[in-house]
């Protein structure tokens, strides 16, 4: 199957902002481009290189955009990993591609000679070696190391970890079920909003290297007990659209999505397993992940 030229993706990494009311995290950018360009869920499973599931294709090309979209001025992000229209990227609807890659192109180069002294200043013409910004590429592969290192954890202590990061996010009374009894429910727990608020939900882990459809979702909403509120999967691996349309199903028990994007991402925030240091450069503790 055909990839997306990278280019040609800039307008509607714009548009999809615009459509999110001028702000938006990464996977809420890339199923609004999804849904805007009508993409299937192969077209959105290619990946970027052959042998890895992560990043895919889609994903690598909508990071180095928002890169390239940020440069020329249109958009910026905040270290909550929110990106936002700045005042020119709210007047502008639509690019000129060739445009923007020229200044673009232009400012690196310029950037990289003043730092650099003229070394390697064409290294902007591949986007293979464009240092995504919002991606901790500079640092290297510790994204793919993690994600090598959840996959290789046994089920078991998979859902440890999650009961971990559950605890670690604001849940109390978490457990883990029995894995014969679960019924589609790998455990539970209360989510503590505020002394005020709580609510109680019920798991489920899935260490998956592909994609998580619709079935998933229908299973673990099929099998949750009338005193939950709501349902959470967490997986290494991505959802579907199916799934994600029905998770959010409006006349049905809501079911959060937490996919593996935004597992790597929390288990950094939480530093469980991952450390950054100051220069930064982020590190993988698979010991951690071992002993868990």
């Amino acid at each position: 199957m055909k990839k997306i030229p990278i280019q040609s993706l800039q307008n509607p990494t714009l548009q999809a902002l615009h459509a999110l009311g001028g702000s938006g995290r990464n996977r809420e950018i890339h199923d609004k481009v999804v849904e805007l360009l009508g993409l299937t869920e192969d077209e959105i499973a290619i990946p970027h290189k052959v042998g890895q599931t992560k990043p895919t294709d889609l994903e690598y090309k909508l990071a180095w955009n928002r890169t390239w979209l940020k440069h020329y001025g249109l958009l910026e992000n905040s270290q909550r990993g929110v990106w936002s229209l700045t005042p020119k990227g709210r007047d502008t609807r639509e690019v000129d591609e060739k445009e923007v890659d020229r200044v673009v192109a232009e400012k690196l180069k310029s950037q990289k000679e003043a730092i650099a002294g003229n070394r390697e200043s064409d290294a902007e013409d591949s986007d293979e070696k464009l240092p995504e910004a919002d991606d901790d590429s500079i640092e290297g592969k510790w994204r793919e190391t993690l994600h090598a290192v959840l996959q290789d954890m046994d089920a078991t202590a998979f859902e440890r970890l999650c009961q971990l990061v559950l605890r670690e996010s604001g849940f109390i009374k978490v457990e883990v079920t029995q894995a014969s009894h679960d019924g589609g429910i790998d455990g539970k727990g209360i989510l503590q909003v505020n002394e005020f608020l709580s609510f109680r939900v019920v798991f489920q882990c899935k260490r998956y290297s592909g994609s998580v459809g619709p079935d998933v979702v229908q299973k673990l909403r099929g099998a949750m007990p009338g005193s939950a509120d709501r349902g959470l999967i967490v997986t290494t691996g991505r959802f579907t659209q199916g799934a994600i349309r029905e998770a959010t199903h409006e006349h049905k028990s809501p079911i959060e999505l937490v996919d593996g994007e935004e597992l790597i991402n929390r288990l950094k925030e939480l530093e469980l397993g991952v450390t950054t240091e100051m220069v930064p450069k982020t590190t993988v503790h698979p010991d951690f992940f071992a002993n868990i």
